[in-house]
């Protein structure tokens, strides 16, 4: 049976959003541009997380038709002096700040393109699925312009600094199968499978500790850029944090007792 409910959030035409009891799925609806992203569905996003009731525990992203997102919608790319060419850039850190630091876990459904902006859309989630249609790509070097959506951050980080200098500089694509390889995405779907996938692993998610995972989200990415003196002593700091709290106590009762479910594969 179909649970969805719809999400009282106002959001552009570019975007439509609903609830699946804990999760909610935020879709890019302008398939008949490839889903291109402009200022418009930007600030959308930005809206939708901002006002996320307090219910959602998960969100899941996917992309309407045939792509994810084929990135920035270059019929936006007006002429700007430099002052306004860095804010329209920073506009963009804030909302994917937004998605990757915010107040609940992100799961990006990938398939068919995955270019420029939708990468970098993609990147500031924190688990990927990707369909075996996926195709990646950074195409700002062919276009004269360079990535201003958190890629030389993001990506680089997820992938290294030479793919991302190649990717840019020789238009380099990566398919479904090497961007799995080269850390990308975490899973793999079948072709129309992705949102299946992951609705599952958003509903796993929703089922943490909410403590722990606001630790993975905003604790562990500092804690890996930290040295390690200061990641340890911030490890030590969140796990004291962690088993303290009233939710984390109950559940270690209940798998001491053996009423916990077994952890099972993958």
């Amino acid at each position: 049976m179909d649970m969805r409910e719809p999400l009282a959030i106002p959001l552009p035409p570019s975007l439509a959003a609903h609830a699946q009891g804990e999760i909610a799925i935020l879709r890019l609806s302008r398939p008949e541009k490839r889903n291109a992203l402009d200022d418009e569905t930007i600030l959308g996003i930005e809206m939708f997380f901002e006002a996320l009731p307090d219910s959602v525990k998960a969100v899941v992203m996917h992309g309407e038709g045939e792509h994810f997102s084929a990135g920035l919608d270059l019929s936006e790319l007006t002429e700007r002096d430099i002052v306004e060419g860095i804010a329209h850039s920073r506009m963009w850190h804030r909302v994917f700040d937004t998605i990757q630091y915010g107040r609940i876990p992100v799961v990006a459904v990938l398939h068919g393109a995955v270019v420029g902006g939708g990468l970098e859309l993609a990147a500031a989630a924190h688990v990927r699925v990707a369909e075996r249609s996926v195709f990646y790509a950074l195409p700002e070097g062919q276009r004269g312009i360079f990535v201003g959506g958190g890629g030389s951050v993001r990506i680089t980080r997820l992938v290294g600094l030479a793919r991302v200098m190649d990717m840019m500089l020789t238009g380099r694509a990566y398919s479904a199968e090497e961007g799995q390889t080269i850390g990308l995405s975490h899973y793999l779907a079948a072709p129309g499978e992705g949102l299946i996938k992951g609705l599952e692993l958003a509903h796993r998610i929703a089922g943490n500790a909410p403590l722990t995972n606001f630790a993975v989200m905003h604790v562990l990415p500092r804690i890996a850029e930290s040295d390690p003196a200061s990641g340890l002593l911030t490890e030590a700091l969140m796990a004291a944090i962690a088993q303290d709290d009233e939710e984390a106590k109950a559940r270690l009762k209940a798998f001491l007792e053996k009423r916990a479910a077994k952890v099972g594969r993958n």
